[in-house]
């Protein structure tokens, strides 16, 4: 019966996704084992404090979301994969896509004429599954730089110590 249950709230799970990263974000954001962040309107000079490697990765933000899974399954990783390739293939165009069994990278932006608007950079392995969201204007050069895993990697662990830092003295003055 576990089992019959767990199948029927994974299809509807699947049929309820948004096909937008907000939608893909809200689904998830309250998952067990989920760190996530969304930069508030009124939280965006954080972004301007942000180290001059990230500023320069990432461009002039105004929206950014992050979602990390370190609580998975195969049945949660590959639930996550669909959905994130729906979201991408909703007016996104992928420059950059890796499917391997273990480790799935997607890179994909939304344009308007030569300007970067949106990004996605997304990356799942067995063990973890991590999404970025950038809205903006963006260095499209910069962005296709992480399908480097070097690359994606130091950026990845840059922007969230970046990203503690200067929210950290905000939300807790005793520190």
């Amino acid at each position: 019966m576990k089992n019959v249950f767990l199948a029927i709230s994974v299809c509807f799970l699947i049929v309820s996704c948004s096909s937008s990263f907000q939608g893909f974000y809200n689904n998830h954001k309250a998952d067990m084992g989920t760190t996530s962040f969304q930069v508030p309107n009124f939280f965006k000079a954080v972004l301007s404090n942000i180290s001059p490697e990230v500023k320069s990765a990432i461009g002039n933000i105004t929206d950014f979301k992050f979602i990390k899974f370190e609580t998975i399954n195969d049945l949660k990783r590959q639930t996550l994969i669909k959905e994130m390739n729906d979201v991408t293939n909703s007016g996104y165009t992928d420059v950059f896509r890796k499917n391997e069994l273990n480790q799935t990278r997607i890179i994909s932006f939304k344009e308007v004429g030569a300007i970067v608007t949106d990004a996605i950079i997304f990356n799942s392995t067995e063990t973890e599954t991590t999404a970025y969201y950038f809205q903006g204007n963006l260095n499209p050069d910069k962005i296709k730089s992480f399908e480097d895993e070097s690359i994606f990697n130091t950026f990845s662990n840059n922007l969230m110590q970046s990203y503690k830092t200067n929210v950290n003295p905000f939300f807790n003055p005793g520190n």
